[in-house]
């Protein structure tokens, strides 16, 4: 399989503060890898350091080409597309608006349009909503919203940030059978950084755990999920 996302000895710092101590792991072309980890063990970071939203050292290459020193809107522009923590809608704005805004640095008009009615395929919940002001969505929905927002930029690679957080059981298990749908017939890969590691471990390919800023497992995300003496060291369950 090609290595789409390839990490290698990945340090990352919060002023004199370093957060990430050499992580080093790729993600395949086509795939869906979780990382995992509990709070404060530098999964949000590691997002961040490829969108270089942090400072950081190491390697970071996206189909062969070095991302480093690029700036966050040209990583955009290579297909990478960021959804943070806390969903990071625009609240004043429609449903429709906000998808609309996800396209902003593409000029098909045509191909927009097109990519506006298959976000609402995947999420008919939003195609009811078309006109509602985001702020006035629920949490499932808002995160909808923005990981369509995400999607109407046409990546190649998107990378989520906790996309169960404060969100109900049942609204989170629909939302990664959706995001698992996108990663098979779309085509995205997906890095996914979750603390719903049974969740995540059911959805993956991949899986790599994180512990103070290091990487102390990786393997196979099935594997890892029927292993339970892994299960009970590193993932708490």
């Amino acid at each position: 399989m090609t290595v789409l996302l390839n990490v290698k000895d990945l340090r990352a710092y919060y002023g004199q503060v370093q957060a990430l101590h050499g992580l080093t792991f790729s993600l395949n072309e086509g795939s869906l890898t979780t990382l995992l980890g509990a709070n404060g063990a530098g999964k949000t970071t590691t997002l961040r350091a490829i969108c270089n939203m942090v400072r950081s050292t190491g390697g970071i290459e996206f189909d062969g080409k070095p991302l480093n020193n690029r700036s966050t809107e040209s990583i955009v522009r290579y297909g990478i597309a960021h959804v943070p923590q806390g969903r990071g809608t625009f609240t004043t704005m429609t449903v429709e608006e906000n998808l609309q805004l996800g396209a902003i640095t593409r000029k098909d008009n045509a191909g927009i349009v097109s990519d506006i009615e298959r976000m609402y395929a995947h999420f008919p919940v939003l195609k009811q909503r078309h006109t509602q002001q985001a702020g006035t969505l629920s949490g499932g929905e808002q995160q909808m919203l923005a990981v369509a927002r995400a999607l109407m930029l046409r990546p190649r690679l998107m990378l989520l940030d906790e996309p169960s957080f404060g969100l109900a059981p049942l609204v989170v298990r629909d939302l990664f059978g959706i995001l698992g749908k996108i990663n098979r017939e779309d085509k995205v890969s997906i890095l996914v950084v979750e603390q719903n590691a049974q969740l995540a471990l059911e959805l993956a390919d991949q899986a790599y755990v994180i512990e103070t800023g290091r990487i102390v497992m990786s393997g196979n995300a099935k594997d890892i999920a029927n292993n339970e003496e892994i299960r009970k060291s590193y993932l708490g369950y």
